[in-house]
């Protein structure tokens, strides 16, 4: 006799069927993928899980902490990433890629020669200095008014005088040039300006005008560019990738560094930032915004389509701002232009 017991067995066992198809399709494996592979200096974690999973950004849900291994979250050169299967669901694994006999010592390894999560060198003059100010920033950072000894310029150990810095709270300033106005890639809205990193420099005597000494020189320091102080903030070198949180839809709105052609690892701005709800590690699928031709075919004369959206990449964003935010591009399958769009994976 079928009861309302054996229904609700076959009811719970066919949801944990179905949990279990669905768990199954979250992380889809490389087709491709080897059963083990040795870590070579150079490897990022990205690259590594890209060769066993479609999703590279998926890694930690897949990834096995062996509490055996001491920091088992820091992969080295040497070490040996393993795929295995538990209950249908593929499992990376880490061995040290040096067995060593148990031994009554201390085992110590640099952090800094475990291999990063991202290239981090396509990145790092983006972790610490500022790049994005609002209109308020602008109106109140001290700027630069005049140059000691009769320079036109600023260049390395050359004073400044800046209006105003009044206390001695602040040691060290980046000097930051007012660059193009960060939009809104839909609406227009002035999001934020690009703050173009000019110089750095050091405090000499407060006041009105103050003096400060220009050093490390990227540009020739002008009149009327603005100081920022600099602050002792850690920049994060760690990322953990993961979806936004919740649902983000935004646009590719600037490429930075000058670089014309967007592709794998250049550095991208979005028209999306922390106020958005995304944070440092977010992972986005990046579209190919949709053309709009002239429909020659049509006998109504000057009419117009708009061609779909089409799959164009990944990008994990780096560091937020406010209403901006700096992205890196992992993967690239066809060309990408600023005002494509991007979106939760």
């Amino acid at each position: 006799m079928f009861t309302s017991r054996n229904k609700l067995a076959c009811l719970v066992f066919g949801l944990l069927i179905s949990w279990g198809a669905l768990a199954a399709d979250t992380v889809a494996v490389n087709p491709s993928h080897p059963d083990r592979y040795v870590v070579v200096k150079g490897d990022t974690l990205w690259d590594i899980a890209g060769k066993f999973l479609r999703d590279p950004w998926l890694w930690p849900d897949v990834w096995y902490v062996n509490p055996q291994i001491a920091n088992p979250h820091l992969i080295y050169p040497g070490d040996i990433i393993t795929m295995t299967y538990v209950n249908g669901q593929p499992r990376l694994g880490l061995q040290r890629g040096s067995v060593v006999q148990l031994s009554p010592q201390v085992r110590s390894t640099p952090l800094s020669g475990a291999i990063p999560a991202i290239p981090i060198d396509a990145i790092h003059q983006f972790l610490t200095r500022p790049y994005v100010m609002d209109q308020d920033d602008l109106d109140n950072a001290p700027y630069v008014v005049a140059f000691a000894d009769e320079h036109i310029l600023g260049s390395n150990d050359v004073r400044a005088y800046v209006r105003a810095i009044d206390t001695t709270d602040n040691q060290k300033f980046d000097v930051v040039r007012p660059g193009d106005a960060y939009k809104d890639a839909e609406t227009g809205e002035i999001l934020g300006y690009e703050a173009l990193y000019i110089s750095s420099s050091e405090l000499l005597k407060p006041g009105d005008p103050a003096t400060l000494t220009l050093t490390d020189m990227e540009l020739e320091t002008l009149k009327g560019d603005r100081l920022l102080p600099v602050t002792d903030d850690t920049p994060l070198n760690t990322f953990f990738p993961s979806a936004p949180k919740q649902a983000v839809n935004g646009s590719i709105i600037a490429v930075l560094n000058g670089v014309s052609q967007i592709g794998q690892f250049n550095v991208v701005v979005l028209d999306r930032g922390a106020n958005d709800g995304l944070e440092p590690g977010n992972v986005m699928a990046i579209d190919h915004r949709g053309e709009t031709i002239r429909d020659t075919v049509s006998k109504n004369t000057g009419e117009t389509v708009t061609l779909p959206d089409e799959t164009a990449g990944t990008l994990m964003v780096f560091r937020t701002f406010d209403r901006v935010s700096f992205a890196l591009i992992m993967k690239a399958t066809r060309a990408l232009h600023v005002l494509d769009r991007v979106h939760n994976p």
